[in-house]
């Protein structure tokens, strides 16, 4: 049996806020790659989907790998999310001279509204990904987990959670995005009365869960602290990329790469929170697999989720899925065994 497990109270009157967010989709997987724009250096790295913050680090130790094979002593990064920030810091860790540009800085970009539970999930549309894209996931899941690893703590706001995958399965029902590192989810089933969910089985879980308004905020400072520039402003065509400064540039900058660099493959996927006020007796996460509902418990509020539109480009939240993932989950927590 698991250890005393608190439902949440997903009353109405507990709402903080909705917030929605597109996630910059590529069918094929996420990109990092060179290219020459004229004499300028270009090094891509965008299209996280779902785990920007989760592969953040391990992309940007390719990206950066990239940029470096030139020696460049100046770097520009284009984007100050959590894919951004990772790249320029790991520039910085080569000795590299970086100004981030970006149009949105935390606490006002896309990483901001993220879940940020540690999983690879809304990657890559299965049987579309390019060749060898496993293994290139692999070694960035892998590098990504490893610094993730090195910063739990209060000052990041990364700590390690008990999460239950719920279903009727026997088998823990892993997403291909999973099954490239076997060893990162180590599962144990749990059956009927061994656990207090209204479900069949829980599988459970040890995964990592990061707050993005600690985490964001801390990286950036340790930017700055050493020698990082930041410049707010929007970069909206490759000749404004040509006309930057530095030896090098590298591009995370999500899905505004579509029109930057006439990316037609990268489409938004929309989704939609509602934070409840924090409910510091839940310390558990868990995703319901027959219904698409996610509960996160951060320091700043309990998340509810989900909802995937692909193809929305709207920020605004819609009342619709609001009200469903409110309704879902007050019936799954109502009906959760005390």
């Amino acid at each position: 049996m698991t250890p005393p497990l608190h439902p949440v109270d997903a009353a109405e009157r507990r709402i903080v806020r909705t917030v929605a967010g597109l996630r910059p989709f590529r069918p094929s997987g996420f990109r990092v790659a060179a290219e020459r724009l004229g004499r300028t250096l270009v090094v891509h790295n965008y299209g996280h989907g779902g785990c920007g913050v989760t592969l953040s680090w391990g992309t940007a130790a390719r990206a950066v790998a990239l940029a470096c094979e030139s020696s460049p002593r100046t770097a520009a990064v284009l984007g100050a999310g959590a894919v951004g920030l990772a790249t320029a810091r790991m520039l910085q860790e080569r000795g590299v001279h970086v100004t981030i540009y970006a149009r949105d800085v935390p606490p006002n970009t896309t990483s901001d509204v993220a879940g940020a539970l540690w999983s690879p999930v809304t990657l890559v549309d299965e049987g579309r990904a390019t060749q060898g894209f496993g293994q290139e996931l692999a070694v960035a899941a892998r590098e990504a987990h490893r610094r993730f690893e090195q910063l739990v703590g209060d000052r990041y706001g990364v700590r390690w959670v008990p999460f239950y995958l719920l279903g009727s399965t026997p088998h823990p029902p892993v997403s291909w995005e999973w099954s490239v590192t076997p060893e990162l989810f180590r599962p144990t089933t749990l059956s009927a009365g061994e656990h207090p969910f209204p479900t069949a089985l829980a599988h459970a879980y040890r995964l990592m869960l990061i707050e993005p308004a600690v985490y964001l905020a801390a990286v950036m400072a340790d930017f700055r602290t050493t020698g990082g520039r930041v410049v707010v402003t929007a970069i909206q065509s490759r000749d404004d990329v040509a006309r930057l400064e530095e030896d090098v540039v590298v591009n995370c900058t999500g899905l505004g790469s579509r029109s930057l660099f006439d990316d037609a493959d990268l489409v938004p996927i929309k989704g939609q929170l509602t934070i409840l006020e924090p409910q510091p007796e839940v310390t558990y996460a868990i995703k319901a697999t027959e219904e698409d509902l996610y509960m996160f418990p951060r320091q700043d509020g309990v998340v509810l989720g989900g909802s995937h539109d692909r193809g929305e480009w709207s920020l605004d939240p819609d009342p619709r899925h609001a009200q469903r993932i409110l309704t879902q989950h007050q019936r799954f927590f109502g009906e959760m065994q005390q």
